[in-house]
């Protein structure tokens, strides 16, 4: 499969699950990206169009994290839980973006879920 195939493949995925996967301030959407070397997480309200809360491994705070990937992305997942638990925001909608559910994103999912979010 080509890299035009799967890029494809991927938008196909996530246009299908956007027409269902709505974010509102009070259960916001976590939106993940994942490029080769780094993984972006953020807050969404859809309502308003605003992001709430960001994180990702560019951040300041991450830039001197050692470790595998996939333990860079729990403990980007931990911090994201953790800025939404502080805003008051306990229960979200998580929206994988057509990556699959594994590996880095799976990880961030899990670090998200110690962190205390409902999804």
């Amino acid at each position: 499969m080509s890299q035009i195939d799967k890029a494809s493949r991927r938008q196909k995925i996530k246009d299908r699950s956007r027409a269902n996967v709505q974010g509102t301030q009070t259960k916001p959407r976590l939106c993940v990206y994942r490029s080769l070397s780094q993984i972006y997480a953020q807050l969404i309200d859809d309502v308003n169009s605003k992001t709430i809360i960001a994180a990702s491994t560019m951040s300041k705070d991450n830039k001197a994290l050692k470790g595998t990937k996939s333990e860079v992305c729990r403990i980007v997942g931990r911090q994201i839980g953790e800025k939404a638990l502080a805003e008051g925001i306990t229960n979200v909608i998580f929206d994988r973006n057509g990556f699959r559910y594994h590996g880095r994103v799976k990880a961030l999912a899990d670090g998200a879920r110690e962190a205390g979010l409902i999804f």
